[in-house]
C-alpha cells in the first residue's frame, strides 16, 4: 500500500497560494498565455531553466511539519544556563508574547516608510529609543540594530567617520574584558576598512600610541564593574572617543555611561523579555551624543507634525542611508530588529522604572547571596564589585568536578581556560536555583541566606529614568492589552490588505510556520550551550542548509548572517578572502549596475572594495557592452560583480550567462543578490548559470515575517571553491577550514526563526515551491496587464512579460497633473492599501510585487483602486479638479478630518474617505494626515515627546 494512501487531503500549498484553479485560468486568459507553463516558458530564459524537479523530501501537511519541528525541539536539552556572555534567561510577559510576538498584526507589518499608516509601530520604536536614551544618558539613539557584536562594530565605524581623516593611521583599542564574540566581530569589520584594532588591558594602554577610539565593557564579560571614568578622561585628553558596551538591565541600578564620559553606548536589549533563542533574533541598541546624530547608522524614529499640525512619528534623517547615499551611506544595515525592539520597549512599558529596578535589584541580590555562600565554602570570588555575574576561583574542587556536578543538576556554567567558573544570574533565578548552585560547589545546606546587596557608592545610579507617562500608565493587563491593541490598530499590516512592495516580498507568514518559534526547545536555549544539548538545532541546520543548497545549486551554506545586507557583506568578505588566499590582493574593484539595491554599494564599500557603476540599457538590463568595457578598463583589479536576478527592474535578463562568463574571464567572482530568488525557486538555480555566491533573504522568499523592519536572515550559499572561507566563530565550530571572522554575534545568527523557513520548505515540497514561483510571476503579469491602459509598465522581457514585479511609470503625471508617486502612495491609504515601492529603482515610478499569496480578488481590489486613482488624476489633467487642492494632494484623509464640523474642500467627504464600495465594508483609517518630513529633520526629536504636545491645536 502506498505510503501516502492515508495522507491528509488538506495540503499546505493550496493554503499558501492565493489564486484558485479557476482564477488561474481567467488570469492566464487576461494576460494572453495558454497555460502557466507557457507563461514561464516565455518569461524565464530557456538557457537557465532547471529542467527537473528539485530533489527535496515530499511535501508535508501542517500537522506533520509541526510534529517534525516539535520532535527536533525535543532533541534540544534545555538546561538552566548561567553562562552569560551577553545572553540571559528572561521572562516574556504573557501579554506581550501573545499580543506582539505571536500576533500577525505586529509581525506582518512593513518597514515604516509610509508613516501615516505606521504610527503604532513608530510609537513603540520611539519608546525603545527613549528607554535607551534614558538608561545610557546620551542624546540620540537608533531604533535597534542586529546584535551586540555588530552594534559595537558600527560604533567603531561611527567614531571613524566622526573623526574623518584624523582617524586614519590611528588605533581602535578594545578592552580584552569585552565578550569574545564582540571582539571578533569588531576585528572582522575592521580588516577590510584598514582600521587597526588592538585588544588588550586598558590599565596597560599607553595613549601615546595614536588612538581614535576605545571600546570598554560595563560590566565586563566576567562580571566586574569597573570605574571607567579615569580611562575615559585619558582617552578624551588624547583626542580619542569612548564607546561603552553596556548591559541595559544593569543600567537601571548602575551609573549611566554618559556620566563617566561615554560618547557612544551600545549593547543588547535581549534580557528585556526576548528569549535567548540560541542566539537571536534580539534587538541591539546604539546611542550617541547629539553632535553625532547625522553619522548614526541604522534607522532613527523622530517626531514631526502632520498636515493638521498634530505630532506625528516618522523615520528621520533618511538622507544618511543606502537608498540615497549608496557607497557613501553611514552603514549597510537597513534591517533592524524592530519586532524585538517592540517587545523590549513593551517590557519596559509593562514593568516601568520601578519594576525594572526591582528586577535588577533582585538579580543583584541573588548574586550577592550566592557570592557570600560560595565564599563561606572557601571559594574565591574574583571581583568585589559585580552586578549579576560572578567569576569564581574554585578551592578544593576542580573545574571539571564542578561542571560535572552542574550537569547532574541540569545547569550550565561558563568555564574559563584558567580553571575559573562563571555564573551569570538572571530574572528567572529563584531560591531553589541558588540552593542548587551552592550544592554544586560543595555546599550541604540547601538554604541560602540573603546578603546585603548594595551597589557601591562609586557605581550607584542616582539619576532618574523612564519618567514619561507611557512607562507608568499600563500596570494592569487590561490597560496593557488595550495599549498594545491601540498601537496595532494604527498600523496597516497583512492582516488588513496586501502590501504590494516590489523587491520586498510581503507574502503569507503562515501560522503553522510561526508556531514552532515558541517551542521551549527552540526559544529557551543558550547559544553557547554544550554541543550535546543542541542536537535538535544542529539537525535543523543540517537539513535546512541541504535544502537551500539544492534550491540554489551551491555547494555550501552559512546561516550566520542575520540580515539580507549582512549576507551581502559576508558574501563579499568571502570573495575578498578567496582572492587574498590566491595572492591577488590587488583585486579591489566591485562592479555594480546602477539599478542595484542600495545596500549593494554600501556593502561593497564596507567590505573594502571600490565601487564602479555599470550602466543599464534602455530596456533596464545590464549594459553588456559597458560591463565589458569596465572589465577591460580595470583588468586584474576586478574582484566581483554584484548582480540581482531577476533584475531589480523586474525582468529575467537573457544575457545573464554571458555576463557571468565575462566576469569570470576577467578573474572576478559573481555575487548574486538573492532578493528576488522567490521568482527562481524550482525554475532555475543561480549556481547553474554562473553565480559564485548569493545571499538569501529568508524573510522574503522563505517566509520569515518582516516584523515591521526586522527580524531578517541572510544566509549565504557559495560554490565549492569559496566554501573554505565561510564565516567562523570564536565560541563554536562552524564555517570553513580557513574561515573569515564572524559577521554576527551568534554562530548561527538568528537561529530561533530558522524553523519558519524550514517549515515552509517542508510543507511546500519541490512541486509547491515551483508553483509559488510560477504564481508569483502570474500575479505580477496579471496586475501589469490590467493596469496597462492606465499606467505604463517601464520594463518587460523579450515577449512583453515581467518577472515577479512590475514598475509602473508615473513620470508623465508630473507634467500633466503635478502628481508625484508620493501623492499616489498617500491616496492609496484612503483605499486601504500600503503603497508599492516608491521611486526606486527609477525615480517617478511605483514598483509592484503582488507575491503568490494574494488571491485574484485582492489583486482586483488593488487594481481597481489604482484605476480609480488614475481617474482622479484625469480630473486634474482635464481641469475638473484643482492642481493644488485635490483628492491626491490632500491625502490621506483621517477620520478626524472626514468627520470634522468644517469641510472646505472642493470634493465630498464620501469621495475622500470612501472612494470605493469595498472600503465601506472594511475601512482602515490612517492615524495622521500627511507628515511633514522636512520639519521633522529640522527639529529632530527622537524620544517620547511630552503629553502636552498632543493637546488640541
Amino acid at each position: 500500500m502506498s505510503e501516502n494512501a492515508f495522507a491528509h487531503p488538506d495540503r499546505f500549498v493550496s493554503r499558501h497560494l492565493g489564486p484558485r484553479e479557476g482564477d488561474v485560468t481567467s488570469m492566464l486568459r487576461e494576460i494572453g498565455a495558454s497555460s502557466v507553463e507557457d507563461l514561464v516558458g516565455r518569461t524565464v530564459p530557456a538557457s537557465i531553466r532547471l529542467g527537473r524537479a528539485l530533489d527535496l523530501p515530499p511535501a508535508r501537511s501542517e500537522r506533520e511539519a509541526m510534529d517534525d519541528l516539535a520532535e527536533l525541539a525535543s532533541r534540544n536539552d534545555v538546561f538552566r544556563s548561567y553562562i552569560g556572555l551577553g545572553y540571559h534567561g528572561t521572562v516574556t510577559p504573557p501579554v506581550i508574547r501573545r499580543n506582539v510576538l505571536e500576533n500577525p498584526g505586529w509581525y506582518t507589518q512593513y518597514t515604516p516608510y509610509q508613516a501615516e499608516i505606521s504610527q503604532g509601530r513608530l510609537e513603540a520604536m520611539l519608546n525603545f529609543q527613549t528607554l535607551v536614551l534614558d538608561l545610557t544618558g546620551l542624546a540620540v539613539a537608533n531604533a535597534s540594530m542586529l546584535d551586540e557584536g555588530t552594534a559595537a562594530a558600527e560604533a567603531m565605524t561611527l567614531c571613524h567617520r566622526v573623526l574623518d581623516k584624523q582617524a586614519d593611521g590611528r588605533v581602535f583599542f578594545v578592552a580584552d574584558s569585552c565578550h569574545p564574540q564582540t571582539i571578533e566581530v569588531v576585528r572582522e569589520r575592521a580588516v577590510p576598512l584598514a582600521i587597526d584594532v588592538v585588544v588588550g588591558d586598558p590599565a596597560a594602554w599607553d595613549f601615546s600610541r595614536p588612538t581614535f577610539a576605545v571600546l570598554v565593557p560595563y560590566p565586563t564579560t566576567d562580571g566586574a564593574i569597573v570605574d571607567w571614568e579615569p580611562f575615559a578622561s585619558s582617552a578624551h585628553a588624547a583626542g580619542a572617543m569612548v564607546v561603552v558596551v553596556a548591559d541595559l538591565l544593569a543600567l537601571t541600578v548602575l551609573r549611566e555611561p554618559a556620566a563617566f564620559g561615554a560618547d557612544v553606548c551600545c549593547g543588547s536589549a535581549q534580557r528585556f523579555g526576548v528569549p535567548m533563542g540560541f542566539g537571536g533574533p534580539h534587538a541591539a541598541f546604539l546611542a550617541a551624543k547629539d553632535a553625532f546624530k547625522r553619522q548614526m547608522p541604522g534607522r532613527i524614529v523622530g517626531v514631526s507634525k502632520d498636515s493638521s499640525g498634530r505630532p506625528a512619528y516618522r523615520l528621520a534623517l533618511q538622507t544618511r542611508e543606502q537608498h540615497i547615499r549608496r557607497d557613501k551611506a553611514t552603514s549597510n544595515i537597513c534591517t533592524a530588529q524592530v519586532l524585538l525592539a517592540v517587545m523590549a520597549s513593551m517590557y519596559a512599558v509593562w514593568h516601568g522604572p520601578e519594576g525594572l529596578r526591582a528586577i535588577a535589584q533582585n538579580v543583584h541580590g541573588a548574586a550577592s547571596a550566592l557570592a557570600a555562600a560560595l565564599e563561606k565554602l572557601g571559594h574565591r570570588i574574583r571581583h568585589r564589585a559585580f552586578f549579576d555575574t560572578l567569576r569564581v576561583a574554585p578551592q578544593g574542587r576542580t573545574q571539571i568536578q564542578i561542571l560535572k556536578a552542574a550537569a547532574a543538576k541540569r545547569i550550565n556554567l561558563r568555564a574559563y581556560d584558567d580553571g575559573d567558573l562563571g555564573i551569570a544570574l538572571d530574572e528567572t533565578v529563584g531560591a531553589s536555583d541558588l540552593a542548587d548552585l551552592v550544592e554544586i560547589f560543595g555546599g550541604r545546606d540547601a538554604g541560602i541566606a540573603p546578603a546585603r546587596a548594595e551597589i557601591a557608592d562609586a557605581f550607584r545610579r542616582r539619576s532618574g529614568y523612564l519618567e514619561h507617562p507611557v512607562f507608568h500608565r499600563h500596570r494592569s493587563e487590561t490597560e496593557m492589552l488595550r495599549y498594545l491593541k491601540r498601537l496595532e490598530n494604527r498600523d496597516l499590516s497583512l492582516t488588513a490588505s496586501m502590501i504590494p512592495l516590489g523587491s520586498c516580498t510581503m507574502k503569507l507568514n503562515a501560522a503553522a510556520e510561526m508556531f514552532p518559534i515558541s517551542y521551549p526547545g527552540f526559544a529557551q536555549l543558550h547559544p553557547f550551550a554544550p554541543k550535546d544539548q543542541t542536537e535538535g538545532y544542529r539537525e535543523l541546520f543540517r537539513r535546512l542548509e541541504g535544502q537551500l543548497a539544492e534550491i540554489t545549486g551551491f555547494h555550501a551554506v552559512s546561516l550566520q548572517p542575520n540580515a539580507g545586507a549582512q549576507g551581502e557583506y559576508a558574501g563579499l568578505l568571502v570573495i575578498r578572502a578567496y582572492h587574498h588566499a590566491r595572492g591577488e590582493r590587488d583585486r579591489d574593484v566591485c562592479l555594480i549596475p546602477v539599478s542595484a539595491h542600495g545596500t549593494n554599494p554600501a556593502s561593497a564599500a564596507m567590505a573594502g572594495f571600490r565601487v564602479v557603476a555599470v550602466a543599464c540599457d534602455a530596456q533596464g538590463n545590464v549594459d553588456v557592452a559597458d560591463l565589458k568595457a569596465k572589465l577591460a578598463q580595470h583588468g586584474a583589479r576586478i574582484a566581483a560583480l554584484m548582480v540581482t536576478y531577476p533584475s531589480t527592474h523586474g525582468v529575467f535578463e537573457e544575457s545573464i550567462r554571458e555576463i557571468c562568463s565575462a566576469v569570470h574571464g576577467a578573474g572576478g567572482q559573481v555575487y548574486l543578490d538573492g532578493a528576488n530568488l522567490n521568482a527562481l525557486v524550482g525554475l532555475a538555480r543561480p549556481a547553474d548559470f554562473g553565480a559564485d555566491v548569493c545571499h538569501i533573504n529568508l524573510h522574503k522568499t522563505f517566509c520569515i515575517p518582516h516584523g515591521g523592519g526586522g527580524p531578517g536572515m541572510g544566509p549565504i550559499c557559495v560554490a565549492e571553491h569559496l566554501a573554505p572561507f565561510l564565516p567562523g566563530h570564536p565560541l563554536a565550530t562552524t564555517g570553513g577550514a580557513t574561515a573569515i571572522g564572524p559577521v554576527s554575534a551568534a554562530p548561527w545568527g538568528s537561529a530561533s526563526i530558522l524553523p519558519i523557513s524550514y517549515a515552509y520548505i517542508a510543507m511546500m515540497g519541490a512541486e509547491g515551491l515551483r508553483k509559488a514561483s510560477e504564481i508569483a510571476i502570474l500575479n505580477a503579469n496579471y496586475v501589469a496587464k490590467r493596469l496597462a491602459g492606465h499606467y505604463g509598465t517601464l520594463y518587460a522581457g523579450r515577449e512583453g512579460f515581467v518577472a515577479h514585479e512590475c514598475i509602473l511609470d508615473l513620470r508623465p503625471l508630473k507634467a500633466t497633473a503635478g502628481i508625484e508617486p508620493d501623492d499616489v502612495a498617500k491616496r492609496l491609504m484612503d483605499y486601504g492599501f500600503h503603497a508599492p515601492t516608491m521611486s526606486w529603482p527609477v525615480a517617478g515610478t511605483l514598483m509592484v510585487e503582488p507575491t503568490e499569496s494574494e488571491s485574484k480578488e485582492e489583486l482586483d481590489r488593488f487594481v481597481e483602486a489604482m484605476i480609480a486613482i488614475r481617474e482622479e488624476i484625469r480630473e486634474i489633467e482635464e481641469g475638473r479638479a484643482d492642481r493644488a487642492v485635490n483628492l491626491l494632494k490632500m491625502a490621506p484623509h483621517t477620520a478626524e478630518v472626514a468627520t470634522a464640523d468644517a469641510w472646505d474642500r472642493p470634493y465630498s467627504r464620501a469621495r475622500a474617505a470612501f472612494p470605493v464600495a469595498t472600503v465601506r465594508q472594511h475601512k482602515f483609517w490612517p492615524a495622521v494626515g500627511r507628515v511633514d518630513n522636512s520639519y521633522g529633520d529640522r527639529n529632530l526629536v527622537c524620544a517620547c515627546p511630552p503629553v502636552e504636545a498632543f493637546a488640541e491645536v
